[in-house]
């Protein structure tokens, strides 16, 4: 299955694909800066009790030069048409107003990780455009980071890599050992957690685990939890995650998930 034949089968995602669509295309443009890969023997200490890769200063990642491909991809957007009226208007506004701020390329990436120290009035429109080009920079990273650590040994709620927390699950392999990887809806990383655990509270009574399953998607659900009202898109699956762990093409179910009371824990990147 193609995004294309996904967003011909759900209408309402017209929108926010044609816009993800300019985006990558306006990106590809841009040439981004090569990430230095840390050494990991000089991370393993705070890997251990729990830092997030991006949060160790042992690990030595300096995100900095991606912020230039930040504002170059907000100008070059900024300066073409975009397929939503009012959202070319909001990039328009958040090219100016980046314009106007000292250090704002640096500034912004770094508030990306630390969501401090810089105050933009259109933070989740520079939110999204900032995570989709952090994703890109840190991709080296990221699969390295993969192929050197012991998923044995975090096993937490929140992603290794920036330590967001989950957008969306996946289920692989079959029973009885089958596993279940939480997915970062902000750098892409995929992590082992506990079958039965919210990531959330870290309940682990599974009589308060529950599962909403939605009608004429069989590979999707909602897992949530009765303790704290946390959910978690789950992809039931595998070879198609380039489609349905993209945490914009199920935007439905979060509708539906908020509907029926439950929260949305995680940062999301589509609140344009």
């Amino acid at each position: 299955m193609t995004k294309q034949v996904w967003v011909e089968t759900h209408p309402y995602l017209q929108s926010i694909a044609a816009f993800h669509a300019q985006v990558e295309v306006a990106l590809d443009g841009i040439s981004i800066p090569q990430v230095q890969i840390p050494r990991w023997d000089h991370y393993t200490s705070d890997f251990r009790i729990g830092v997030p890769l991006l949060h160790s200063p042992r690990a030595g990642i300096d995100i900095r030069p991606a912020g230039t491909v930040v504002t170059s991809l907000i100008e070059a957007l900024a300066s073409g048409p975009l397929p939503d009226l009012v959202l070319g208007e909001e990039v328009r506004s958040l090219a100016t107003e980046l314009r106007g701020k000292q250090d704002a390329p640096s500034r912004a990436v770094i508030w990306l990780i630390h969501e401090d120290g810089f105050v933009a009035a259109r933070s989740g429109l520079l939110r999204y455009l900032g995570w989709t080009v952090l994703a890109r920079f840190l991709s080296p990273v990221v699969t390295g980071f993969g192929s050197w650590r012991d998923e044995e040994q975090w096993l937490h709620g929140y992603c290794p890599t920036c330590g967001s927390l989950p957008a969306m699950a996946q289920l692989v392999g079959s029973d009885p050992g089958r596993l279940r990887l939480l997915c970062c809806g902000c750098c892409g990383t995929r992590w082992r957690y506990r079958r039965m655990a919210c990531p959330f509270c870290e309940n682990q009574d599974g009589h308060r685990l529950a599962v909403l399953y939605v009608e004429g998607e069989k590979e999707l659900r909602i897992d949530y939890c009765e303790h704290c009202a946390g959910y978690l898109k789950t992809y039931n699956g595998e070879g198609r995650e380039s489609v349905l762990l993209k945490d914009w093409t199920s935007l439905h179910l979060d509708i539906m998930a908020g509907d029926r009371g439950l929260k949305r824990l995680a940062a999301s990147l589509y609140q344009l």
